[in-house]
């Protein structure tokens, strides 16, 4: 059973030295459970129906018909960027980055912070956005695994602009990080 909770949200986003402005925004969110759920089907109903901009930031991307979709919003004129995690993508036999740069996608490998002489961190975003609307995120990877096996979540949030904005920012931050 698929649920749908239209929700307004109030958001308050603050500058240095001047009072935040409030924001009101109603959207519709969605909950998704993996293995039952078919959480791809949405990512791909989303994809497929996307006319400007797809950003995707994914630890583990290994899903080829997901990557397809991509390719084929690319090829219809979207502008798509990823952003994946270096060693996940440089350990999996399956990663479908080369599929991706081969097409033409952008594709940063960011990886989270190191501290000291550690090695760095994860690039553990699991986000897209689309057409600065709609967004899916949650413990959900773009994997075969995530779809069928593992329990995984996706909340979708559609007509959500605002919270769109946020996540598209901080996808925008990380595309700065890459070296």
């Amino acid at each position: 059973m698929q649920t749908f909770l239209a929700i307004t949200l109030t958001f308050l986003t603050s500058l240095a030295g001047f009072s935040p402005p409030v924001v009101r925004a109603e959207m519709f969110v969605q909950a998704c459970f993996s293995p039952a759920g078919e959480c791809s089907v949405h990512i791909l109903n989303a994809v497929d129906g996307a006319q400007q901009e797809i950003l995707v930031a994914m630890y583990a991307f290994t899903s080829m018909p997901l990557a397809q979709a991509l390719v084929r919003a690319r090829e219809r004129g979207v502008a798509v960027r990823v952003i994946l995690d270096p060693r996940f993508d440089a350990k999996s036999g399956n990663s479908v980055s080369g599929f991706l740069g081969a097409a033409g996608i952008p594709i940063a490998q960011v990886a989270g912070r190191a501290r000291g002489n550690q090695r760095a961190g994860l690039m553990h975003q699991k986000f897209v956005v689309v057409d600065r609307a709609m967004l899916a995120s949650g413990s959900y990877n773009w994997t075969h695994a995530a779809d069928n096996f593992n329990h995984e979540n996706l909340l979708i949030f559609r007509s959500a602009g605002p919270l769109a904005e946020e996540f598209r920012r901080e996808f925008l931050r990380l595309w700065d990080e890459q070296p």
